[in-house]
C-alpha cells in the first residue's frame, strides 16, 4: 500500500466511518480488559500515530469510557463496535480493532502480546512472538 493511500473502517451498523493511513503496526492482545470489551477470546489491534485517526462520519456517536485510569476505549453508541484504544502505556498510539477494517489491514499481526494472560481454551499455534509479563509485551 502506497503512503498516499488510505485504509476505511466502520462500525457494525456503519454510523461511524473513519480513515487512517497505513499502520504501524498490528497485534493480538489477550489481557482480560480486551477480552471484556469486545466479548472474544482476543482482540486484533492496528496502531497509528496519534492525530492521524480521521473520523469522516459519526463522530457524535462515538462513546468514551475509561477502562481503567491510564486508557480509554471508544465505542459506537448505536451498534456498540468497539473501535478505538488509547493508553498513557503507550503514548502516541491510537489502536483500532483491526476487524473494523473494511480493506483488512495493510500490516499483518506480528505478535501476541499479554499472550500470559491469554484464555485456556484457545489454541494459537502460530509462528508469532508470544509477549507477556506485568507489561504484556516481555518476551515469554
Amino acid at each position: 500500500m502506497s503512503g498516499d493511500q488510505v485504509i476505511h473502517g466502520a462500525c457494525l451498523c456503519g454510523a461511524i466511518r473513519f480513515e487512517i493511513p497505513a499502520t504501524r503496526f498490528c497485534a493480538h492482545c489477550h489481557c482480560s480488559m480486551c477480552r471484556r470489551a469486545h466479548m472474544a477470546p482476543l482482540v486484533t489491534w492496528s496502531g497509528v500515530p496519534d492525530g492521524q485517526l480521521k473520523i469522516t462520519a459519526g463522530e457524535a456517536l462515538l462513546t468514551h469510557y475509561a477502562s481503567s485510569a491510564e486508557a480509554t476505549r471508544s465505542f459506537c453508541s448505536i451498534c456498540g463496535s468497539q473501535l478505538f484504544y488509547a493508553s498513557t502505556r503507550w503514548p502516541g498510539v491510537t489502536s483500532i480493532a483491526t476487524p473494523s477494517l473494511c480493506e483488512g489491514p495493510d500490516t499483518l499481526p506480528t505478535a501476541h502480546v499479554f499472550y500470559s494472560d491469554r484464555v485456556e481454551w484457545l489454541a494459537c499455534a502460530d509462528d508469532l512472538k508470544k509477549c507477556g509479563g506485568p507489561s504484556g509485551v516481555e518476551p515469554l
